[in-house]
Order: structure tokens, then sequence, then C-alpha cells
């Protein structure tokens, strides 16, 4: 980016003005970070990120795991909240790493106003909260490309990531591009891997012939998603299989919905327990079981 700026500590290409004072860059200056490897790193880096209004990307160190042991976004989230669009390059790892993996904090929440891409790599593992999106909760925007959501935990909807409900302003809206869902649960609540909201948007692509895979997750209903009152759900070139639906009696453990658009193309949902998609209304588009 020709207008990027590189900035390693807070005054790093700062200029130090007659009688010692310090001149910043410019707020709307978009800035890239790059982020050694370390909880406190990280979490400086967001802040910093969210102090300029435009995209800024944080490198993270290549290979790292970035280990969050407490809430630095309110008790609930590992990183602060994300307020502005802020890109995330790996290859990295971010997760809960509290004693014995009880903290109670989810990776990320995107507030409305913020955007949060994860590309190259990332991936965001074993968040724990009490609530929706076990690993993201987003109430802006989250695109994922070549990264993934695995092993992460909800009490409410949404054990990967959830698309929060919202009666009223701009809805949020997730896209996963080569990103796989693994692994993630709700314990009650909806989208045991991925969880659309009231009048959000979900947008999930794999590659012809190498599909993206939405597996091994678990949730109350939806086991693999769950779709209720969304936008628009859209599947592409994308395996719903090997999820499972903890309340058992009659309830969909590949893919739940109940109203809202959804498209699927190329994207078979098979093998989940104790049916595919039974329970959804309108039904889900060629699901069977």
């Amino acid at each position: 980016m020709s207008h990027t700026r590189t900035i390693v500590r807070t005054l790093l290409g700062a200029t130090v003005l007659t009688g010692g004072l310090i001149a910043l860059p410019p707020a709307a200056q978009a800035i890239t970070i790059p982020v050694a490897c370390g909880e406190n790193a990280l979490v400086a880096a967001v802040r910093l990120a969210n102090t300029t209004p435009t995209a800024d990307t944080l490198v993270l160190a290549r290979g790292c795991t970035y280990r969050m042991t407490t809430g630095h976004g309110g008790a609930s989230n590992a990183l602060p909240v994300i307020t502005t669009p802020i890109e995330m390059v790996g290859p990295a790892t971010v997760t809960n790493a509290s004693l014995l993996g009880l903290g109670l904090f989810r990776i990320a929440e995107v507030g409305r106003t913020g955007s949060l891409t994860l590309t190259t790599g990332v991936a965001f593992t074993r968040g724990n909260v009490l609530g929706d999106g076990g690993g993201i909760l987003n109430r802006g925007a989250v695109t994922l490309t070549g990264s993934t959501l695995a092993g992460n935990t909800a009490s409410g909807d949404g054990g990967g990531l959830a698309n929060a409900d919202t009666p009223s302003g701009t809805a949020p809206a997730a896209t996963f591009t080569n990103s796989p869902v693994t692994g993630n649960t709700t314990l009650l609540g909806d989208g045991g891997g991925l969880y659309n909201g009231l009048r959000g948007t979900l947008t999930v692509t794999g590659v012809s012939g190498s599909p993206l895979f939405i597996t091994g997750n678990s949730a109350g209903r939806g086991g693999g998603i769950a779709s209720l009152g969304s936008t628009a759900t859209t599947l592409t070139q994308t395996a719903v299989t090997n999820n499972h639906a903890l309340l058992l009696l009659g309830h969909s453990g590949g893919v739940h919905r109940q109203g809202g658009t959804m498209t699927t193309t190329s994207a078979p949902i098979s093998a989940n327990t104790p049916n595919n998609c039974v329970g959804s209304t309108p039904a889900v588009p060629g699901c069977t079981g």
C-alpha cells in the first residue's frame, strides 16, 4: 500500500519537534503493524489500529501461537472490541490459553463500526464464552480467507461465529472463503459452527473439487449452521458433514433454517446426526434427511 506507514511501536515514525513535542502520523492514515509473538503485543496492536478510522493491517509473527490468558475487551473478549477495519495476516494462531482453558472469553468481538479480516492461515481457537460467538461475535463485518475457526465453545448461539441478532440498523455480514469451521460447540443454542441471526448475511465458499468443510461441530439445533430470521445464507462448494444436534429429538444436525433466503450450490449436507436438515422451515435447498 503506497500510502501505508509501518509502525512497530506507537511512536515509531513520529517526528520530534522543537521543544520535544511529538507529531504523530495523521489519524486518517492507514498503518501496518508488525506484531511480536505475545499476548500483550497483539492487544496493543489492536488498540493502536482502533485509533485510526482507515483499514489497518496487523502482520502476525509467522507461526506464532498468541496465548491469550485473560479478557482485554471487557471480561468476555480476549482482544479489545474491534471498532474499525482491521486485517490480521498469518500464518498464526490466537487461542484461549487460560488455566485449563476455562477462562470465559471468546477470541474477538466486532462492533457495529468495525470489520475483521483474517487472511493467510490465521486460526482462532478455544474461545469459551457465556453468551454468543465462542470464536467471534460479529455485529459488523467479518471476512475469513484461508483461515480457520476451530474448537470454540459458546453457551448461546454460534460456537465458531455468531452474526448477532440485529432488529434494526446495519446488520452483520460474515464471509468465509476456503476457511474451514471445525470442532466448535454451543451447549444449548443454535449453530455449532456458524449462527446467522436476525437480518444477518452469511456467505461460505470453497473451491471446485476442494470444498470448504464445516464438520465436527455440535449445537442444540443446526450442528453445522443455523440461520434464523437472517437476510441471506449462501453456501457454495461447501460440505456440511459429520455435525451433531445435541437436543436429538427431531433437531437438525447439519443445517437448521427458520425463514430468510438460503442458496446452496455444490454444497452437500450429509452424514449429520440425528438428521441433516429436518425441522427447517422452509426446507433447506438440496438437503434431504
